[in-house]
């Protein structure tokens, strides 16, 4: 996709990820942790829990994930709008912050849309009984619900998006596949990682560099996965305090493994 600009010039205009957060389900710097990570002065190493962004080239917001740090991430971005949600799964580090897009909801004077697994768009309902009440309590936030599954392609706005089989664990879970790009948060295996060969850019998560988890990967475990997928290049994501200080780790990654960070933006 492109656009003319002066005389005879070609701009080419992309879609956008933007990292509104990196970490796991307690943020770093951890309340009361002395963990050296933790002290850090580098903005680098403070991380909030794990969400982004994607702006597509029609200018459309579609956010993945709207956990507890929410309302920060949007105020610190600026966003004024915000087109759909899409869930990946139904942790409350990943969804407990759905109250908060009550002022989107009403600049926009219509229900936001929000996609995920059915089980997930249950535990929605669970948790924000209110939202779905037949006498809405004045100032209460309205939703779309659209199930999808893993395997199926959809469209949002402008954006073509296919649902990624992950599993977090035994928890089934969904990722996203934006075009050329990947994200994929809270991964132990990747049953359909044959769909994701040949990406220009993955997004994976990576708790930590040793001590394997039940549930998450480990840095060990992720390189194994990126060299089955074999992209362009790859940034890692959901990352504890005890991965340790990104400069440090960034120097010991392959050339084309990056640390995200907060507030990064990549284009696609």
């Amino acid at each position: 996709m492109f656009t003319k600009i002066r005389e005879n010039r070609i701009a080419f205009v992309m879609s956008k990820l933007i990292f509104l957060g990196t970490g796991t389900s307690q943020g770093i710097p951890v309340i009361g942790s002395n963990h050296p990570v933790c002290l850090s002065t580098d903005p680098k190493d403070k991380r909030l829990r794990s969400s982004v962004l994607i702006q597509t080239i029609g200018s459309k917001n579609i956010l993945v994930d709207c956990g507890p740090d929410f309302r920060t991430q949007m105020l610190r971005q600026k966003v004024d709008h915000l087109e759909a949600i899409l869930f990946t799964h139904s942790h409350n580090d990943h969804m407990i912050g759905l109250d908060d897009i009550r002022p989107l909801v009403f600049r926009a004077q219509k229900d936001m849309p929000i996609y995920g697994l059915k089980d997930t768009l249950d535990q929605i309902r669970l948790r924000f009984p209110y939202v779905y009440s037949q006498e809405k309590y004045p100032g209460v936030p309205g939703v779309v619900e659209h199930p999808i599954q893993a395997g199926q392609e959809f469209q949002v706005e402008d954006m073509q998006i296919r649902a990624i089989s992950v599993m977090h664990g035994n928890l089934p879970i969904l990722g996203y596949k934006f075009g050329s790009l990947a994200y994929l948060t809270d991964v132990k295996t990747l049953p359909e990682v044959d769909s994701l060969k040949g990406l220009d850019v993955l997004v994976i998560s990576c708790l930590r560099l040793s001590n394997p988890h039940h549930s998450h990967l480990i840095l060990s475990e992720a390189l194994e996965w990126i060299e089955k997928i074999n992209p362009q290049k790859t940034y890692l994501t959901h990352i504890s305090h005890h991965m340790g200080f990104h400069a440090e780790v960034q120097n010991i990654l392959p050339p084309n493994v990056l640390l995200a960070y907060d507030g990064l933006e990549i284009s696609f």
